[in-house]
């Protein structure tokens, strides 16, 4: 049986969609594709659940794990709306995550290669294949019009 194979702005653009609802909190989404269907996606909840590692990507790993029964995630593609930061870049790793495509450089905490690149330190055998900037334009227009609210 043939399937529809979409693209990484396929699935940025649908974590963009998500990100837009986001209320109360940083809008960013993930979601974790494996064999071209979504296992798990996520919002950040870090204000709503008190909880400072309630990051998107590490809230959708957690799902992932929970969907395949197996903390090894290989062979799945994380998709961020946001370049990820110090603990989310930890988490990838260890979960095996086989390739991480992100939106929006992140210049202030971004562990892919903004502020510093993690993966180049920790990526043991270059295991993790990395994405930058796809649709990198949309994420930064919303994520800075959220921050503006703010101030």
């Amino acid at each position: 049986m043939q399937y529809k194979q979409y693209t990484h702005q396929y699935w940025i653009n649908e974590a963009i969609n998500i990100a837009k609802s986001v209320t109360d909190e940083v809008p960013v989404c993930a979601f974790i594709v494996k064999d071209n269907k979504v296992i798990s996606k996520a919002v950040n909840k870090t204000e709503n659940l008190l909880d400072v590692t309630a990051h998107a990507e590490i809230l959708a790993i957690k799902e992932a794990a929970k969907s395949l029964d197996n903390w090894r995630l290989t062979d799945c593609v994380l998709y961020s709306t946001l370049e990820p930061c110090a603990m989310c870049v930890g988490a990838i790793i260890n979960s095996r995550i086989s390739k991480l495509i992100f939106s929006a450089y992140d210049y202030n905490c971004g562990a892919c290669s903004s502020k510093v690149n993690l993966f180049k330190e920790l990526n043991k055998n270059d295991q993790v294949e990395i994405i930058g900037g796809i649709l990198e334009l949309e994420s930064s227009d919303l994520l800075k019009s959220f921050f503006m609210t703010k101030r």
